[in-house]
C-alpha cells in the first residue's frame, strides 16, 4: 500500500520536477558558469573560464557592500513602517470598515499602481524645480527642503515605500484581527480586561503569525527593491540610493560586466538562501521545544 502511494505521489509531482528543471534549473546552471566567466555581450556563447575572480571582484567593491547596506537598510526600515501602520489601520479602522466595507476599495488603491509608475509620479511632484510640493513649501513658509538630495533621497524613498505598501499589510492584518472570534474578547471583556489589555494580551499574541509572515513579505520585497527606486532617484547623488537590484543591473546593463552582476546575483541568491534556511531551522527548533 506504501508503495503504490509513493509511486502515485511520484507521478504527481513529476510535472513540477519538470517545470522546476527547466525553467529553473537549466538558468541556475548557465549563471553559474557566467558567475566563473569572462563574458560579455558579444561572447555570451563562448565565455571564457576565469575561476572566482568575478566573485573577488564582487566583494572587494565598496559600491557592492554600500548597495548591499542601502538595501537592508531599506528593507528593515519600511516593512517596520509598513507593519506599524498597517496594524494601527487595522485595529483602528475595524469597526468603521465593518459597516462600509465599501471603503476597503479606496484604501487599495496604491496597490493597484505599478511601483515604476509610482516612482515616476513622484518624481514629478517632488523635483526641486518644477514640483508642486516644494513650490507650494517654498510659497508659504519661505523655503523648501531638496526631497531628492543626497542626505534627504533616502527617507523620501522610505516615505513612498511605506505610503505603497501599507495598504498590503493593512489587508492582511485586517483579515487577522476579523478572524479572531468575537467570543474570546467578550468573555475578556466580561472579566473586567480593558481594551488595551484585550489587545495586548489577546489580539497581538493571536495576530502575532501574520505580523511575523508580513514583516518578512515586505522586507523581502524592500531588500531587492529596483522600479520605484531606479524611475525616482536612479543610483542616487554619488550612488547613494543604489540598492542591489540596482547595482546588478547597472553592472550588467552599463558597464557590459556580465560575469560580475551574474556573481553578485549568485552571492545575493546564496545570502538570502542562509537567511531563510537560518530562520527555518530556528522555528522548527521552536516547534520542537515547545512540543
Amino acid at each position: 500500500m506504501d508503495i503504490a502511494r509513493r509511486t502515485e505521489w511520484k507521478i504527481l509531482a513529476s510535472p513540477l520536477v519538470v517545470f522546476l528543471l527547466l525553467f529553473l534549473g537549466f538558468p541556475a546552471i548557465v549563471n553559474l558558469i557566467y558567475s566563473l566567466s569572462q563574458v560579455s555581450f558579444e561572447s555570451l556563447r563562448s565565455p571564457t573560464l576565469t575561476g572566482p575572480q568575478n566573485y573577488l571582484d564582487v566583494l572587494t567593491d565598496s559600491s557592492f557592500w554600500s548597495a548591499c547596506w542601502f538595501s537592508l537598510r531599506f528593507g528593515l526600515i519600511t516593512a517596520v513602517a509598513e507593519c506599524l501602520l498597517g496594524l494601527f489601520l487595522a485595529i483602528f479602522l475595524a469597526p468603521l470598515i465593518e459597516k462600509h466595507s465599501f471603503l476597503m476599495a479606496p484604501l487599495m488603491l496604491p496597490l493597484m499602481v505599478a511601483p515604476a509608475m509610482i516612482g515616476l509620479m513622484y518624481r514629478l511632484v517632488l523635483h526641486e524645480f518644477v514640483g508642486p510640493v516644494p513650490y507650494y513649501l517654498y510659497t508659504f513658509f519661505g523655503d523648501s527642503p531638496s526631497f531628492l538630495n543626497a542626505d534627504n533621497a533616502f527617507w523620501t524613498l522610505c516615505v513612498v515605500e511605506a505610503l505603497q505598501w501599507t495598504p498590503f499589510a493593512f489587508l492582511l492584518f485586517y483579515m487577522a484581527y476579523q478572524a479572531i472570534p468575537l467570543e474570546v474578547r467578550q468573555a475578556a471583556q466580561i472579566d473586567g480586561a480593558s481594551p488595551a489589555q484585550i489587545l495586548r494580551r489577546i489580539d497581538l499574541p493571536l495576530m502575532l503569525p501574520t505580523i511575523v509572515v508580513a514583516f518578512f513579505i515586505r522586507f523581502i520585497d524592500g531588500f531587492r527593491v529596483f522600479d520605484n527606486v531606479y524611475t525616482l532617484t536612479g543610483s542616487g547623488p554619488g550612488g547613494s540610493t543604489t540598492s542591489l537590484s540596482i547595482y546588478i543591473y547597472e553592472a550588467f546593463f552599463k558597464q557590459g560586466a556580465i560575469g560580475k552582476a551574474v556573481a553578485a546575483s549568485v552571492v545575493l541568491f546564496i545570502a538570502s538562501f542562509a537567511v531563510l534556511f537560518g530562520l527555518n531551522w530556528l522555528a522548527n527548533r521552536r516547534r520542537k521545544a515547545a512540543a
